[in-house]
């Protein structure tokens, strides 16, 4: 099977990638890109980006040839790119210049594909994927090598599954989804009955994983089958590395889930969820729309919708800024209280002569 050849970076004008930005510029138009960079490391040719007034000052002394800058920043050193989003809009130069490494379509002679796989067009399966019977991959979709899909998995458009993802029987993944390295979708949820004589009865694990449209997961995260009905990962939810998803749990549209974050058996999360790196979310727990749960918290009970909390048991987060703000003073206090109740003690010894 061809490989194509690495990317490499397109050459540009500020003129022309302004309007592929759909931004206005100043400056020398002509001038060429052909890169992008951060402030600090970039060298002629490249494009820089000022999101905040803060880095103004790098912004002065970069080497870069070109900027995007916001609506109303003035810079005549160099040619810049206006924008309502100056990240934002960077984030799309970035993608003009880059595109990530895809390999030719087609299947390589090295991985085993059940005759009763239905593959659609412009698939590339690599070297040891093995494909079991029944499955469906849809149209422009990419399985890199040692991939592993389990009977009757039905996979999607324009699916990225990169080495070692297992997929296990009956999973249902949606369009353009991106699984990282190691991602296992769909292996036993934790389910066991702890019998009369301590020993533990498996509780068997029959339903299924949906993974929905635009979800990205992130390396080695863990997805599990629910015992009954479906664990789901709802549209356009980003999940980070060694994240945890246990049995029939549903994690809403948009939501945000990084590190090391676990999520327990039967939980709900609703839309726009952002949780921080280990957070903790034990089972039966619902979890309302736009909540913010900060990093290593962990959650003792329901949240409300548009609740922003952290700590561990969980305090909203002004009560618990308060509590830590007061920590540190906590040893003087201590001591102050201690001289006042023997000042307290001598008084009262006083009165008693």
């Amino acid at each position: 099977m061809k490989r194509p050849h690495k990317n490499r970076p397109k050459s540009t004008t500020v003129e022309e990638l302004a309007r592929h930005l759909n931004c206005r510029f100043e400056g020398d138009g002509n001038t060429p890109i052909h890169d992008v960079s951060s402030l600090e490391r970039a060298d002629k040719g490249d494009l820089v980006f000022l999101a905040e007034p803060k880095y103004r000052n790098s912004l002065e002394k970069t080497k870069a040839s070109a900027a995007i800058v916001p609506i109303e920043e003035k810079l005549d050193r160099i040619p810049t790119i206006h924008s309502e989003h100056p990240y934002v809009s960077f984030i799309k130069a970035l993608e003009f210049f880059y595109t990530p490494y895809r390999p030719e379509p087609g299947i390589h002679p090295q991985a085993l594909v059940s005759p009763s796989t239905t593959i659609g067009k412009d698939v590339s399966i690599g070297a040891f994927v093995f494909i079991d019977e029944d499955v469906e991959i849809g149209d422009g979709s990419i399985l890199f090598p040692f991939v592993s899909v389990y009977p009757r998995v039905k996979i999607g458009k324009e699916v990225v599954c990169h080495s070692f993802v297992s997929i296990r029987e009956n999973t249902r993944i949606g369009n353009r989804v991106i699984l990282h390295n190691g991602v296992v979708l769909g292996s036993d949820g934790f389910g066991f009955q702890k019998a009369k004589d301590g020993s533990h009865i498996k509780i068997p694990q029959k339903g299924i994983v949906i993974i929905e449209d635009d979800v990205e997961i992130g390396a080695n995260t863990t997805v599990d089958r629910a015992a009954l009905g479906e664990t789901v990962i709802k549209r356009g939810t980003k999940i980070d590395n060694l994240v945890q998803v246990a049995h029939s749990v549903e994690i809403g549209p948009d939501s945000i889930l990084a590190a090391q974050t676990g999520i327990a058996g039967s939980s709900k999360v609703g839309k726009n969820f952002i949780a921080g790196g280990q957070v903790g979310i034990p089972d039966h727990i619902t979890i309302g729309d736009s909540v913010i749960i900060a990093a290593k918290s962990g959650i003792t009970k329901n949240l409300p919708s548009g609740s922003f909390v952290s700590g561990s048991p969980h305090l909203d987060i002004r009560t618990w800024r308060k509590a830590w703000a007061a920590i540190p003073q906590l040893y003087d206090l201590i001591r102050e209280i201690r001289k006042l109740k023997k000042r307290i003690e001598k008084l009262e010894n006083k009165l008693r002569e």
